[in-house]
């Protein structure tokens, strides 16, 4: 069950208001410990699972950095993803990223200036050593080009996934969103909110950019998976959260996500006012 109030909340920010509503600080967790990459693992297409070849997800300077000056040789769709060892199915996750660097040699055009978080997603050990993306819903980030041309952030990419975007599914593989277009290392903050298989908010820099419905298992672009896991039409309701590398250095920050799925009884022991998604089975009296 869904609060009422939450869901309002989220609806004033889809047609026309620039902030998040008020809300508790209770309930955030840091998912980096700005030291190393604990609790966190890679993947990296062509190699196995928990291979951080040429140290592409690196810890420092209290920040995830992308980088691939370890690397031989052109990028050989060498796509790759840290996740973060828990999953979830109803949160507000929170970070902020910044593009740095020159794209690195071989790696394809689109992925200029270009890089996201995937969420919903296949856990790594699922995946096999030549699956090129997980099957997932991504968050994607973008940055400007080319000066006054538009290229929005906190788009939906859609890897072996659909969602139902105005009242039906939509066969695109990217949606954009409403964002502004930031160019250059400027610091961009993004937060996604998540009810379950419902109801998906982007926001970037405060702002409401973007909002769709029932993700679920479908469509293409992912390639080397394990037929098995491929179950099109299966909603999905919670899975793996991962940073993205594709061939851009990018640095993540501040990377803090609130679970909003818990007791929603004011007089259990384990209430928290931030809960948003009844767990009755998980209260404690």
């Amino acid at each position: 069950m869904v609060k009422k109030d939450f869901l309002c909340s989220v609806l004033m920010l889809a047609i026309g208001c620039t902030t998040l509503q008020s809300q508790s600080t209770d309930g955030w967790e840091t998912m980096f410990n700005g030291k190393d990459l604990e609790g966190w693992t890679t993947k990296i297409h062509h190699y196995e699972v928990g291979d951080n070849y040429g140290d592409t997800f690196r810890a420092e300077d209290g920040m995830v950095k992308v980088r691939y000056d370890g690397y031989e040789g052109e990028f050989n769709d060498r796509f790759s993803h840290l996740y973060y060892d828990k999953p979830f199915s109803d949160f507000h996750l929170t970070l902020q990223y910044r593009f740095v660097g020159e794209l690195h040699p071989g790696a394809p055009d689109y992925t200029l200036l270009n890089s996201g978080i995937m969420f919903h997603s296949q856990d790594p050990r699922t995946m096999l050593k030549e699956q090129d993306w997980p099957i997932s819903v991504e968050m994607q980030f973008l940055a400007g080009i080319e000066e006054g041309k538009e290229r929005p952030t906190g788009n939906m990419c859609s890897p072996g996934t659909d969602v139902v975007y105005e009242g039906k599914i939509d066969p695109r593989h990217c949606i954009n969103s409403t964002s502004d277009t930031y160019y250059g290392d400027e610091w961009v903050t993004a937060e996604l909110i998540v009810l379950h298989d419902s109801l998906i908010t982007h926001i970037i820099n405060g702002k409401t950019v973007l909002q769709y419905t029932k993700p679920q298992i479908g469509g293409g672009v992912v390639n080397g998976f394990d037929a098995n896991l491929k179950q099109d039409g299966k909603p999905l309701k919670e899975g793996l959260i991962a940073l993205q590398s594709e061939g851009q250095p990018i640095d993540f920050r501040s990377i803090k996500i609130k679970n909003l799925k818990g007791c929603t009884d004011p007089k259990a022991k384990n209430y928290r006012d931030y809960y948003v998604i009844d767990d009755a089975a998980s209260c404690a009296y």
